[in-house]
């Protein structure tokens, strides 16, 4: 029951935007995923000509068969034979030659479509909004941007030629059958009401099999992600065990919709062979009758059953082709649903550039909702003038963080506006806000790289001398010297390795050489130490001066000095001044001071 019940709240909430898309297979969609091969056109084309030059070739070669048989091996002629078979071996060289050069050129053209369509995917999700991270999990989004779009290398690499080449050789084969002989033509085309009826049932069967085989590969990546980033939390709580048995429900989920949706694709070729061999049989009955009464030759009988055999093996890969399109269709319309997902933090088209700030800061009568009928701002008002450093304080879900947010325009406001130096912050270009904004939070976040580009990281065109002069402002040059390869010295993802002070003084220093307008600090100081926070004190004042700054804090003895506090309580401004104010007027800023004074005092000593 306990494993039934954790499966059953993760399949509800850990997954919900891994849901079935339901789209009708339509064209559209199809030209959509084609575009992407626009820019190789030429190489497109060069390679169907390419193929066009082998079909020839291979439709040749049983009207040269026939002639064997007929002028060459039943009347004894040995030179035309010979002069027959000098011709196959030409088809076949020409036909080998082609395959060759088609096969590179649709490879080269097919990783550069998946390397653009990867490219455009990942850059459109950059700019897209908070709230839509805040739904999804990466793991689901990077199932999308790599697994989704590698789906599509068959169809780009090999499908989109073959598909030419397969129509060309069908239009050729029916041509040449109908001109030898119309009756036996028809004839053997008998059974192709009876496919298309058996495959119409599977093609349904097939692209849905598929669909709910991407969504379960999502499903994996996603608790996989999630699982290793919270391996302390699992070990911590003696949580393996379960943990690898949710694990081995949803890949076996996962191994069951494969082995269905392989078993139905897998159903189409025989299909195909099947009808085809009945066909075969027909014209193998109706041509032998046909030769005995003398009204058709036995070489043409031989190319006939020939060119029956072949037309049946491009309809075969047709099919196995559908079958690729309908992989490749499940996975296109997960990949167009974040294409098509718009930020909800847009740009306006006659947006101005943001001129140097200055730092007043403005909340005008602010409401803000991130989900509705959930109200975190009420009614704000705020006032920060330039250089001023204010502090957020309040109980966790008062609105501190909200705060921040609308500041650099990561959400927009629901109602009433955000203005800096008197400018609404939804005028402005987005990138010429932020950039002159830098954000310092509790849980700095280190790329993997050197100690140096991570610093570099606001500013990628920084010299090595002003790292250095930004790292010795806020006292990190000291522990990073220390270090075997210094500034070179390379951090893995997230900088585990480092202290929690040392990536904090990194990240001060990244703020630093940014050299922002406004300075916003997110519970910068909340997860160090007391000696370390007295370096990171230090390097504040340094950080601070000359700024505005927004300082969210829970460890009330770090905003002090603060030129204005503005205590948060349920989305509302309850409360503002300085320190010595708040305390002398005796509310809740008062309150959550002597409460952490008293926790301070009770706490076991080390």
């Amino acid at each position: 029951m306990k494993e039934q019940a954790v499966r059953d709240v993760r399949e509800r909430f850990v997954y919900p935007d891994d849901r079935a898309i339901e789209k009708p297979f339509d064209w559209r969609q199809m030209r959509r995923l084609l575009g992407y091969m626009a820019p190789y056109k030429r190489d497109v084309a060069l390679a169907i000509l390419v193929a066009l030059a082998g079909t020839v070739a291979t439709l040749v070669v049983p009207l040269l068969i026939s002639r064997a048989i007929d002028h060459g091996i039943t009347v004894g002629d040995g030179a035309v034979l010979a002069r027959m078979a000098l011709y196959l071996a030409l088809c076949y060289f020409i036909w080998w030659v082609t395959a060759g050069v088609r096969i590179q050129l649709t490879n080269w053209v097919g990783q550069r479509v998946l390397r653009d369509m990867r490219e455009q995917l990942f850059r459109h999700v950059q700019y897209l909004s908070f709230n839509f991270f805040d739904q999804r999990t990466a793991g689901s989004i990077l199932v999308r941007i790599i697994n989704d779009v590698n789906a599509l290398q068959e169809l780009f690499t090999n499908g989109v030629v073959n598909v030419f080449m397969d129509v060309l050789i069908l239009t050729g084969i029916i041509a040449i059958m109908l001109s030898i002989h119309p009756g036996l033509a028809l004839a053997s085309m008998v059974v192709l009401p009876f496919m298309v009826l058996l495959s119409t049932e599977l093609r349904r069967k097939i692209r849905r099999g598929w669909r709910e085989v991407r969504i379960r590969l999502s499903r994996i990546n996603s608790h996989l992600n999630e699982a290793i980033q919270g391996m302390r939390v699992t070990q911590a709580f003696v949580q393996e065990k379960e943990n690898a048995r949710f694990f081995d429900h949803i890949n076996d989920d996962y191994r069951r919709w494969m082995n269905r949706s392989t078993k139905v694709s897998d159903l189409f070729g025989p299909v195909v062979e099947f009808t085809g061999a009945v066909g075969t049989c027909i014209v193998y009955w109706y041509g032998a009758s046909l030769v005995i009464r003398g009204q058709i030759t036995l070489g043409l009988l031989v190319a006939f059953v020939y060119y029956l055999g072949r037309f049946w093996e491009p309809i075969s890969r047709l099919g196995m082709l559908y079958n690729q399109v309908l992989q490749a269709m499940a996975s296109s319309e997960r990949i167009f649903e974040f294409m098509d997902t718009q930020p909800s933090v847009a740009q306006r088209p006659d947006a101005i550039t943001m001129p140097p700030i200055q730092g007043e800061i403005r909340f005008e009568n602010v409401y803000f909702e991130y989900k509705e009928g959930r109200p975190a701002l009420r009614g704000v008002d705020l006032h920060v003038k330039p250089g001023q450093t204010v502090a957020l304080v309040g109980a966790t879900g008062s609105g501190k963080t909200t705060i921040v947010n609308l500041i650099c325009r990561f959400y927009d406001v629901t109602s009433g506006r955000v203005t800096i130096d008197g400018i609404d912050v939804r005028d402005v270009k987005l990138d010429s806000l932020r950039r002159q904004i830098s954000i310092v939070l509790q849980d700095t976040f280190l790329f993997s790289g050197t100690i140096a580009d991570n610093i570099r990281f606001g500013r990628p065109d920084a010299t090595m001398e002003e790292v250095r002069e930004a790292c010795r402002a806020v006292g990190a040059d000291r522990f990073i010297e220390a270090m075997p390869d210094g500034y070179e010295t390379v951090v893995s993802e997230r900088g585990s390795g480092l202290s929690l002070g040392q990536r904090q003084l990194i990240s001060f220093a990244r703020a630093l050489l940014a050299d922002p307008k406004i300075l916003i600090l997110d519970e910068a100081t909340a997860s160090v130490d007391t000696e370390t926070e007295l370096h990171i004190q230090q390097a504040l004042e340094r950080l601070l001066e000359g700024r505005t700054a927004i300082v969210v804090a829970h460890r009330l003895s770090t905003i002090r000095n603060a030129d204005m506090i503005v205590v948060m309580d349920h989305g509302r401004v309850a409360e503002r001044g300085t320190h010595d104010e708040l305390m002398a007027k005796g509310g809740i800023y008062r309150s959550l001071v002597e409460a952490q004074f008293k926790f301070l005092e009770e706490r076991p000593a080390g």
